[in-house]
């Protein structure tokens, strides 16, 4: 009798196939995975030590260009200076979209390079291949005229600031040389070198200083050499060639050369400066030879102590109800000359000070060429309501010759007010303050 109940019928075969097929393609898949897993974390490792790695060779380091020193005063313009003969520190580079410049010389012709070639440089270093260990650590090594930049000692600092206190007076010697080619009506003037010039820079003992030249009296074509970096006796070479002026015109030309510091974050400083008259040399034999000259560099301020610092007239008007001191600069007179031309190029600049503290500042336009600037212009001061009228209020003028270059050069000075206020000023000064609402004009001598 045979038993109720589902019938059972045995699974087929098919089934073990495909559990058996789904085990084999996830391992392959997961061997697969493991094998891409491991292949990009060993790249990102190799990576990761080419870029940080100490010892990493040589030919995998970026090659970086040697950052140039910057001309001295900034001017990309072509038109204020000569060509001269290329630098031997590098090659000469002309500005983008310029061709070579030629500037009209003083007798109106034309000012261009010198015929002579470039001048090999023999401190020049000779390529070398890339796999030669030449830089350790990355850190480019800096050279200076003939010899490695070193940080000074304490000694070393101590001595120089001895030497400079002794020898405040001397500022070292120029040398340059000069020659004229009569078939080309072509003055060459050549700046050679700079020997013992002060330090500049206390704290290294030394300087970063370049040479102007321009031809006086025409004061119109300036050439300037490059700056050397860290000495006080740069070596520079550099020949710049004025075209266009008859031999008979030499006698009537002065030479005028400033010896500058380059600062990268103010104005150059001045150190001193050398005159030559052509007519003070053998011009005869400059016309068959190269002539050497050697002058001891002249402090700027010379000039100044010789010939006195001249006068200013000023304008002053208290107002009380206003709170207000109107100041008017009207001239000046009897400046020094501030070059052989025999004129300057002044401003005036006015400080209001209160307790001592300069807490306003105004400034005249230049007058350009002139040692007797008329100047009439007026300004007016907020004066601090602290004080009762004018008392810890002061006035200080400063007579500037204005430079485009260098430094603005003071000539003298005015104090108005406060205790440094004496004599004629000091008599201007309470006649304001007693007479309100008066303008009281005055001369005063201007002092150091």
């Amino acid at each position: 009798m045979a038993e109720e109940g589902p019938q059972i019928k045995p699974v087929q075969g098919v089934a073990y196939t495909t559990i058996i097929g789904l085990c084999l393609g996830g391992l392959v898949f997961g061997l697969m995975m493991l094998a891409v897993t491991w292949y990009c974390y060993k790249r990102r490792v190799q990576n990761s030590g080419k870029r940080h790695g100490p010892d990493q060779p040589l030919a995998f380091h970026t090659h970086r260009r040697p950052t140039a020193v910057k001309s001295p005063a900034g001017s990309a313009g072509g038109t204020h200076y000569l060509k001269k003969s290329p630098s031997p520190t590098g090659p000469s580079k002309t500005p983008p979209g310029m061709s070579t410049p030629h500037t009209p010389s003083p007798t109106g012709s034309v000012v261009g390079p010198l015929e002579s070639g470039v001048i090999n440089n023999p401190h020049q270093m000779d390529s070398k291949p890339v796999h030669e260990p030449i830089v350790k650590n990355d850190v480019a090594t800096v050279y200076t005229e003939n010899e490695k930049v070193q940080q000074p000692t304490k000694e070393e600092v101590e001595v120089n600031e001895k030497n400079l206190q002794q020898n405040a007076a001397y500022l070292g010697h120029l040398v340059f040389k000069l020659r004229y080619k009569t078939d080309k009506n072509a003055l060459i003037v050549s700046v050679v070198r700079c020997r013992d010039l002060p330090a500049k820079d206390s704290s290294l003992g030394s300087s970063d200083p370049y040479v102007k030249l321009q031809l006086l009296p025409d004061k119109q074509h300036k050439v300037k050499t490059r700056v050397l970096r860290n000495t006080r006796n740069p070596v520079y070479d550099e020949d710049f060639t004025f075209y266009g002026i008859a031999f008979n015109q030499l006698q009537n030309i002065t030479l005028h050369f400033v010896i500058l510091s380059f600062d990268r974050y103010s104005r150059d400083d001045i150190i001193g400066e050398v005159f030559c008259a052509l007519n003070s040399v053998d011009i005869a034999q400059i016309e068959t030879q190269q002539m050497a000259v050697c002058r001891e560099i002249q402090p700027r301020s010379l000039k100044i102590r010789s010939q006195g610092r001249g006068d200013i007239l000023v304008s002053l008007c208290w107002q009380p109800a206003a709170n207000r001191l109107t100041v008017v600069v009207l001239k000046a007179r009897n400046l020094p000359k501030m070059d052989v031309t025999g004129l300057a190029d002044p401003y005036v600049k006015i400080y209001l000070l209160y307790n001592g503290q300069r807490i306003a500042k105004k400034k005249t336009h230049v007058k350009k060429r002139t040692l007797s600037p008329v100047f009439n212009e007026s300004f007016v001061f907020d004066i601090p309501q602290a004080g009762e009228g004018l008392e810890g209020v002061s006035l200080e003028f400063l007579l500037l010759d204005w430079d485009r270059v260098t430094k603005n050069e003071v000539i003298g000075r005015l104090d108005l007010g406060g205790s440094k206020c004496t004599g004629s000023a000091l008599h201007h000064w309470n006649e304001v303050c007693n007479s309100p609402r008066r303008q009281i004009a005055e001369w005063h001598k201007l002092r150091e």
